[in-house]
């Protein structure tokens, strides 16, 4: 595919009867713009200056190939889908929530699961968020050309100016647990807040939590005792961009997260350009690879963490070495001819 070809090629995102409203990426999305940030599904919409849809209708006047989101109990997907087969459009399909524990829970539903591979068999193509969400995919279609599935990372715009959220190192302390969930068993949030606990004791670094979950919550961050002037609880709603302003005033972002998500976590921490230590999502593992925590122990980890609050050139060296990995593969222009790439062999 040529050069020119990849940057004509624009997406249409469709959520079929989704709550997020329609919004069109014509121009690189700034911080200040408003609507949904340009991440997760909306950024493969943003990376290709095409559109986020919930009304089928609209999405099929875009006359562009189309990636259809799996939700809720997949029959509004499924009516899209006739639809859109119907006009003629290109069509992929992905499931919304994408992290293993999510796809397990959706598909152990008789209905749903019948449905899912229905939908799978119809369509066109599948764009997985994960290299194993792309495995299930592939051997759901096993009778279909395997090229007509691919893992294409959700993007980042690491490459604007506008969405560089970096801080000098002087001005950073602390470690930003980056998980929430207590109820979420992969998440293993309490595990990531005991080795912040043992991190603050060892090198006094600060910790901030986020817990939007109100009180429940809050009395278990307040069993575990943390020193009250070096714990911070983060408890009111953040625009994304406030949200990655506080982030960026870390020495590193750290999780034990075993969930096998897309990656918003490590995501996040490219654009605030500091490191991200633990979790095995898509982007962790391609864009923080030494700190990520793929086939490493708890213990591994935290000193992994350890050296690095100790080390800034290391983490300064980590950061360098991130960034690059992301302008090769999850920025806005290396997505883009992903995903040119991709609905061009469909």
């Amino acid at each position: 595919m040529t050069s020119q070809s990849t940057d004509d090629f624009r997406l249409t995102v469709l959520n079929p009867g989704g709550r997020d409203p329609e919004q069109h990426f014509g121009d690189a999305p700034g911080p200040g713009g408003g609507g949904h940030p340009p991440i997760n599904f909306h950024g493969y919409a943003a990376c290709t200056r095409g559109v986020f849809h919930y009304d089928t209708r609209r999405a099929v006047a875009e006359e562009t190939p189309v990636l259809l989101l799996l939700r809720g109990e997949f029959r509004a997907s499924e009516r899209a889908l006739g639809e859109l087969r119907k006009q003629e459009r290109t069509v992929a399909v992905s499931l919304k929530e994408t992290g293993l524990h999510q796809i397990a829970q959706q598909l152990c539903d008789h209905g749903k699961l019948s449905r899912f591979i229905a939908i799978l068999a119809q369509a066109d193509g599948c764009i997985a968020t994960t290299p194993e969400a792309a495995e299930i995919y592939q051997r759901v279609r096993c009778k279909h050309d395997p090229v007509t599935v691919a893992f294409i990372p959700t993007p980042y715009p690491v490459e604007d100016r506008e969405w560089n959220f970096s801080v000098p190192p002087d001005e950073q302390a602390g470690i930003f647990v980056g998980t929430r969930e207590f109820d979420v068993p992969s998440r293993n949030h309490f595990a990531a807040l005991l080795v912040a606990r043992q991190l603050c004791e060892a090198t006094g670094e600060p910790v901030t939590v986020v817990n939007l979950d109100g009180y429940k919550a809050r009395r278990l961050l307040w069993e575990l005792k943390f020193p009250e002037e070096k714990f911070r609880i983060i408890e009111e709603e953040k625009s994304y961009p406030d949200y990655l302003r506080i982030v960026a005033r870390h020495k590193l972002v750290l999780q034990l997260d075993r969930s096998h998500v897309p990656g918003q976590v490590a995501g996040d921490t490219l654009l605030c350009q500091t490191v991200c230590v633990g979790g095995d999502g898509a982007i962790e593992r391609i864009a923080f690879p030494k700190t990520c925590g793929e086939g490493k122990t708890i213990d591994q980890i935290a000193s992994i963490a350890l050296e690095l609050l100790k080390n800034g050139d290391a983490r300064a060296a980590i950061v360098v070495e991130s960034q690059q990995r992301a302008q090769e593969r999850l920025s806005f222009q290396a997505v883009r001819s992903q995903l040119a790439t991709f609905f061009a062999r469909l």
